[in-house]
C-alpha cells in the first residue's frame, strides 16, 4: 500500500471517529432533554391540582373568586387531558428515535414536545399559585376581618366615649365609622357567598379607612381644643383686658382691637366649619394663623401696659431735664454771641449752638404735645415712651457737644494771651540774633540773612497788629505763629553759619599765612578776602580758604575746626 494510500485510508478512519463520537453527544444531549421534559410532567403531577379543585369545589366560592377558579380550571383540564398525553406520546417517540440513533428525527419530535411542554408547565405553576391563594384566601380574610373588627370596635367605643372633644365634627366621624360598618357587613356578605377576591378587596379598604380615620382624631381634639377653649378664652381675654385699658386712660392706635377680635371670632366660626369636614390640613393652617393673630394681639396690649410705668416714673425728671437744657443752651448761644464779638468762630460754633438750641425747644414742643395728649386720655404710651427714649439719648448727646463747644470757646483767651506772650519773645529773639550779628563787627550781612530777617519781622509785625484788632481770628493766628517760629529757628541757624564762617574765616586766613609764598595759597587769600570783604559770602570764603590749605597741608583744616567748636562748646 502506497503512502497516498495509508494517509487516506488513517484520514477516512479519524472522520468515522469523529461522526461516531459527535453521534454519542447529541445522543446524550437529547436523552437529557427528554428526561427534563418528563421531569416537567412529573412536577405538574406533584402540584396536585386536581386535589386543590376538589377542595375549591367545596368551598362554594362566587363571584369574581368563582370566574377565576373557573378559567385556571380550563386551563388545568386543557393541559391533563391533552398537552400532556401529547407531549408524553412525542417523549415516547423521541426516546425510541434517540435509541437507534435516528438523531434528526428525535431532534424534530424533542422540540415538538418542548413548544407544547414549556408554556403547559408555566401554566400549571400559574394555576397553582392561584389555587393556594384562594385556598388561603378564606383563611387570611377571616384573621384580616377579626383583627380590623377588633380595631374598630375599640375605636369606635372610643370616639362615643369621649365625643365631646369632637365638638361639630362628630357627626362626620360617626358617619364615617358607620360607613365603615357597612363595609364590614359587605365583607362578611362576600365571604359567606365565597368571593374571596372581592372580599379581600373590600378588607384593604376598610384598612385604609381605619388608618386615615385614626389618624385624623388626634387633630380633631387638637383643633375643637383650640377653637372651642383656647380661643374662646383668650378672645374673651383680650376683650376684657382692652376694655379695662381704656377705662384706665390707654390708648391705642396701633390697631382697632375689638374690630380684630370681631374678626377673629368670624375665623373662629370658619375653622369650625372645616373641623365638622374633618379638612385637617386646612384647619391646622388656620389655627396657626389665628394664634399668630392673637399673639400679636396680645403683644399690643402688653407693650402699651409696660410703657407706661416708664412714662410716669419720667414725665417729670424729663420736664427739669428740658429745662435745664434750655437754659443751658440759651447761656451757651449767649456767651458764644459775645465772643464772636472779639473772635471769629470759625467751626461755625455759634450758628451749631442755636441749632441745638432750637432743637432743644423742639423737644420740648414734643414733650408738651405728649404730656397733653396723656392728660386728654390720648396718649399712646408706648410711642411716647420711644419719643422720650430717643429723647433722653439726643439730650446726653446735645449735652456732650455743648460742653466741648464750651471749652473749646474759653480756650480763646487764654490762646490770646499766649500768642501775645509767644510775639513779645519772637521779638525778643530776633532783636538778640540781630544785635549778636552786629557785635560782630563782620563788613556786612549776606542777603539772605537780611531777607530772612526781614521776612521774620513782617511775620511779627503783621500778627501784632492781627492781635490789636476788635475782632480776631485764633485758629488762623495760632498757624501763623507756627510759621514764625519756624522762621526764628531758621533765622538763628542762618545768624549761627555767618558768625562761625566767618570765625573760621580768621582763623584760617592766619594759619595760611604759613604758606604765604605758595601760590596756591596767595592766590585762595586774595578770593577769600574778596568773598570775605565785599561779597559778604562768608561760607564760600571759607570754603575757598579752606580747600586751598587742605592742598598744602591735608588734614590741617579739619584741626582747625575741631579745635574751634571744642572751645566754642567749653
Amino acid at each position: 500500500m502506497s503512502s497516498t494510500q495509508s494517509i487516506i485510508v488513517i484520514i477516512a478512519i479519524l472522520i468515522i471517529i469523529f461522526v461516531v463520537a459527535l453521534m454519542l453527544v447529541v445522543n446524550r444531549r437529547q436523552l437529557r432533554e427528554i428526561l427534563e421534559l418528563d421531569n416537567m410532567i412529573s412536577k405538574i403531577e406533584q402540584m396536585d391540582l386536581a386535589a386543590d379543585i376538589v377542595k375549591l369545589d367545596k368551598m362554594d366560592l362566587a363571584g369574581e373568586s368563582l370566574t377565576t377558579l373557573t378559567t385556571w380550571r380550563k386551563s388545568y383540564q386543557q393541559a391533563s387531558s391533552k398537552k400532556i398525553p401529547q407531549v408524553q406520546e412525542l417523549l415516547e417517540q423521541a426516546a425510541e428515535q434517540n435509541a437507534h440513533y435516528q438523531l434528526l428525527k428525535a431532534h424534530k419530535t424533542i422540540k415538538a414536545a418542548q413548544e407544547v411542554m414549556r408554556p403547559t408547565y408555566s401554566d400549571a405553576k400559574n394555576t397553582k399559585e392561584v389555587f393556594t391563594e384562594l385556598l388561603e384566601s378564606n383563611r387570611e380574610n377571616q384573621i384580616q376581618y377579626d383583627d380590623l373588627n377588633q380595631s374598630y370596635q375599640k375605636l369606635r367605643k372610643s370616639v362615643l366615649a369621649d365625643s365631646y372633644e369632637y365638638g361639630n365634627a362628630i357627626d362626620r366621624i360617626e358617619n364615617d365609622l358607620s360607613a365603615i360598618e357597612s363595609d364590614f357587613s359587605e365583607a362578611k356578605s362576600l365571604t359567606a357567598q365565597g368571593d374571596q377576591v372581592e372580599a379581600k378587596r373590600v378588607l384593604s379598604q376598610i384598612k385604609v379607612a381605619l388608618s386615615s380615620i385614626s389618624s385624623i382624631l388626634p387633630k380633631i381634639r387638637a383643633g375643637r381644643q383650640a377653637l372651642d377653649t383656647v380661643f374662646q378664652e383668650q378672645l374673651r381675654e383680650l376683650s376684657d383686658t382692652y376694655k379695662k385699658m381704656m377705662s384706665l386712660q390707654y390708648y391705642i392706635t396701633e390697631i382697632d382691637v375689638l374690630a380684630e377680635i370681631k374678626k377673629l371670632h368670624l375665623q373662629v366660626d370658619e375653622a369650625g366649619k372645616l373641623l365638622a369636614e374633618l379638612k385637617t390640613t386646612e384647619l391646622e393652617q388656620r389655627i396657626t394663623a389665628i394664634k399668630s393673630a392673637i399673639t400679636h394681639l396680645y403683644d399690643v396690649l402688653t407693650k402699651e401696659y409696660k410703657a407706661r410705668p416708664f412714662v410716669e416714673d419720667n414725665q417729670d425728671k424729663i420736664q427739669r431735664l428740658l429745662a435745664h437744657e434750655q437754659v443751658e443752651s440759651k447761656n451757651l448761644v449767649e456767651k458764644l454771641r459775645h465772643i464772636d464779638e472779639s473772635y471769629e468762630l470759625t467751626h461755625g460754633e455759634l450758628a451749631a449752638s442755636r441749632q441745638l438750641e432750637q432743637e432743644i425747644n423742639e423737644m420740648n414742643r414734643q414733650y408738651t404735645v405728649d404730656t397733653q395728649n396723656l392728660a386728654d386720655g390720648k396718649g399712646v404710651y408706648s410711642e411716647i415712651k420711644a419719643s422720650w427714649l430717643s429723647m433722653l439719648e439726643r439730650l446726653r448727646e446735645i449735652t456732650a457737644e455743648q460742653k466741648t463747644m464750651a471749652q473749646d470757646v474759653d480756650g480763646l483767651y487764654d490762646a490770646e494771651n499766649v500768642a501775645n506772650d509767644s510775639i513779645n519773645e519772637f521779638k525778643q529773639e530776633v532783636s538778640l540774633i540781630y544785635r549778636r550779628l552786629e557785635r560782630k563787627k563782620l563788613p556786612g550781612k549776606p542777603d539772605t540773612f537780611v531777607q530772612m530777617y526781614t521776612l521774620v519781622v513782617n511775620e511779627i509785625g503783621h500778627v501784632a497788629k492781627e492781635l490789636s484788632q476788635v475782632r480776631i481770628n485764633m485758629e488762623k493766628i495760632s498757624n501763623e505763629l507756627i510759621q514764625i517760629s519756624d522762621d526764628v529757628e531758621r533765622l538763628k541757624r542762618e545768624a549761627d553759619d555767618i558768625i562761625s564762617s566767618s570765625d573760621l574765616v580768621e582763623l584760617t586766613m592766619q594759619y595760611s599765612n604759613k604758606y604765604a609764598g605758595n601760590s596756591v595759597i596767595k592766590q585762595a587769600q586774595q578770593e577769600t578776602m574778596a568773598l570775605y570783604g565785599q561779597e559778604y559770602n562768608y561760607k564760600d570764603a571759607l570754603d575757598t580758604i579752606a580747600t586751598a590749605i587742605e592742598k598744602v597741608e591735608p588734614g590741617s583744616y579739619q584741626r582747625l575746626e575741631n579745635l574751634y567748636y571744642s572751645e566754642n562748646n567749653q
